[in-house]
């Protein structure tokens, strides 16, 4: 990756992330474009890159970044609610970077290589991250569908969801790890899970829920490596 790209993107990750107290976001979410904190944070942005670069050359990539993050940042305070504030966050991010990068091509001729869109190895990631998603969360449903222990009335409740989730990041991470030869990082994933299953299942005292828990681990343990080594026949 260029230098000058990663150094446009570090200002920004200091800016956004570091530099931008929540009680700055707070303010900017109140008063909107009326808010002080907004145009401030602007040229810390602005600042940072002068400063990243060492140089006052650069003014007219920090200006255009600047402009360009201020209005990403008017239009989010102006449109946000408390209803899409979560997805306007992942937008006005994704724009920021996207701008970013135009900046960066504007003033250093910068381009991407997307060859790699062209490989089957790309392809073979992006099939095997995405069967061990969705579909493989439905496919064990269907297989351990009809050994789902009853519900227990005393029995914490759990995040909505929050089992299939953890599912998911599970088996990503074992295809990770296994493209990437680290086989005792899966171990150990699935020594941290067992110790923090072990207290639920020991205060259950219930045979069939620990029954039922092993062999929704064991399988999807089993998925995601079965299709981490089928990629890697593609991959090699």
């Amino acid at each position: 990756m260029d230098i000058y790209l990663i150094k446009l993107l570090i200002a920004h990750l200091i800016g956004d992330f570091f530099l931008q107290p929540t009680a700055w976001v707070k303010d900017k979410e109140r008063r909107k474009l009326k808010s002080t904190k907004l145009y401030l944070h602007v040229a810390i942005h602005v600042a940072l890159i002068f400063l990243i670069f060492l140089s006052f050359d650069v003014w007219k990539t920090a200006l255009l970044i600047g402009i360009l993050h201020l209005f990403i940042d008017a239009l989010k305070s102006v449109f946000q609610t408390n209803k899409n504030a979560r997805i306007l966050f992942f937008v006005d991010q994704v724009l920021h970077f996207a701008s970013i990068a135009a900046v960066w091509h504007i003033f250093y001729k910068g381009s991407f290589d997307f060859s790699f869109l062209n490989e089957t190895r790309t392809w073979a990631l992006i099939s095997g991250v995405l069967f061990l998603t969705m579909p493989t969360s439905i496919i064990m449903k269907v297989i351990i569908d009809k050994w789902i222990p009853d519900n227990q009335p005393d029995s914490p409740k759990s995040l909505q969801n929050a089992g299939k989730y953890i599912g998911i990041l599970e088996r990503v991470l074992i295809f990770l790890f296994i493209l990437t030869n680290h086989f005792e990082a899966v171990g150990f994933l699935l020594a941290a899970k067992s110790i923090f299953r072990f207290g639920d299942l020991k205060e259950a005292h219930d045979l069939k829920l620990t029954e039922y828990v092993l062999i929704g681990t064991l399988l999807s343990f089993g998925i995601a490596i079965a299709t981490a080594m089928f990629a890697q026949m593609f991959i090699a």
